[in-house]
């Protein structure tokens, strides 16, 4: 079945036309997963700690990738609803190679500050070796990362989800293979696993440029690009809440870090590392389908469709809801076998990450709305609403409970701080629902 932006959609083939983004995000998760894997289990907990010190900075730089991805992606489906094909090209064209600029710049500010800021984030000497190793690697890799984080969402628009996918599987692969022949059989270490990352990020990003870059069959095609700074203004705006989600979580998740490292220690840390490993994957496919329903949105916005656009936002609510149960189920029944997978070897870690992933896992009660409702947003092109959820979702409200929480709860609230957090953001999410549906349509 070929489906287009323009279908009138039903349940069976939204999810259809939605299931390759998010299989795509939840492959691009796993290749975290498969790192801290063969770290924690064959270098040691040491160098797995070193690993998620560092990472929340090399994402920093990767969250303007998700940014033009998002809000140049809404803007491109918008400027073909619209019916101007050639316009909707100049725009990603553009995108694409302002991107590229900007990740050769990135990668040489980060590989140069990157020691000062490994022990501004707590690294002891025991750590900073790792930490500087595995994070120049994934830096020298970085702008290719930020054109696979980009061209995921520009597949959908483009109306190829599939081939997104098999690129996905394909760098995914690439990922896991180098894992077991650098770390395993070559025994580099953590330069192992940050080089079997950034060579699966050169997978995902590069096949994608030529791709685009020849003939093909699909909607967007790569041109000479055209200067325009309105569009890449209105891009950064949309997608300035994908930006903000990912900044914060960077950041939330050095503070985190930081508390962790006060009140449990490298176990402490170590812990986190593992439940966010496998928070991205169930968060994978909130994620995952709000990208993939985005441009079915912003096209029937473009086209001035309110009747399919109240039908696209009613269902999604109904998946994303009805997803937000059996995820939490299944997170918390799998609490301890997925935490053994890490650090099965390792008794008294074990029990402190299964029992904060049980805790932790109650925030996917509400935060599938939320991931939904910013990116629901930044396919109306209203990147200012979007920002606003994601900033307090990702941001204030996870921070400011992670420094008060654990003030009455100790370490438990720490392990709390994003549900509770998530929770209030769901307030807002559904108070910003009521609000602007006059304006947009779409109850």
């Amino acid at each position: 079945m070929n489906i287009q932006l323009s279908n009138h959609f039903t349940y069976r083939k939204l999810l259809r036309f939605t299931l390759p983004s998010i299989i795509m995000m939840i492959i691009t998760s796993i290749y975290g997963v498969v790192d801290g894997l063969f770290v924690s289990n064959l270098v040691g907990s040491n160098a797995f700690a070193a690993v998620n010190l560092i990472i929340p900075f090399v994402m920093i730089f990767g969250t303007v990738g998700f940014m033009l991805g998002t809000g140049g992606s809404a803007l491109v489906a918008k400027t073909l609803g619209e019916g101007d094909t050639i316009k909707a090209n100049q725009i990603f064209s553009m995108l694409i190679y302002f991107l590229i600029a900007i990740g050769v710049i990135f990668s040489i500010l980060g590989i140069v500050f990157l020691k000062p800021i490994a022990i501004l984030l707590g690294a002891t000497p025991e750590l900073l070796g790792d930490c500087v190793s595995y994070g120049t690697v994934l830096l020298l890799a970085l702008t290719a990362f930020m054109l696979q984080t980009t061209f995921q969402t520009f597949f959908v628009v483009a109306a190829k989800p599939n081939m997104g996918l098999t690129i996905s599987i394909a760098s995914g692969l690439t990922n896991i293979v180098l894992d077991f022949l650098f770390i395993l059989v070559f025994r580099w270490g953590v330069v192992g696993a940050a080089a079997a990352t950034g060579l699966s990020q050169v997978v995902g990003g590069i096949i994608p440029f030529i791709y685009f870059l020849r003939k093909n069959d699909s909607v967007l095609k790569l041109m000479r690009p055209i200067w325009n700074g309105k569009a890449l203004l209105i891009s950064c705006t949309n997608g300035s809440s994908e930006m903000i989600t990912n900044l914060s979580i960077s950041l939330v998740c050095m503070i985190y870090n930081f508390q962790l490292m006060k009140l449990v220690g490298v176990n402490g840390v170590a812990a986190f590392g593992i439940i966010m490993y496998v928070s991205f994957i169930f968060l994978g496919v909130f994620i995952g389908y709000s990208f993939g329903s985005a441009p079915i949105i912003s096209y029937h916005f473009g086209a001035e469709n309110h009747i399919e656009l109240k039908n696209i936002f009613k269902k999604s609510l109904v998946i994303i809801e009805a997803s937000s149960l059996i995820l939490t189920l299944i997170a918390e029944i799998l609490a301890m076998p997925l935490a053994k997978i890490f650090v099965g070897y390792d008794a008294e870690l074990l029990a402190i990450t299964s029992y904060a992933l049980r805790l932790f896992s109650l925030s996917f009660l509400f935060s599938g709305v939320n991931i939904f409702a910013s990116a629901f947003f930044t396919a109306l092109n209203n990147g200012v609403v979007s920002a606003f959820i994601s900033f307090l979702r990702a941001l204030v409200f996870q921070v400011i409970m992670i420094l008060w929480l654990p003030v009455f709860f100790g370490v438990n609230g720490i392990w709390l701080a994003v549900v509770v957090a998530e929770l209030l953001t769901l307030v807002i999410s559904i108070m910003l629902f009521v609000v602007k549906k006059k304006q947009y349509h779409y109850l």
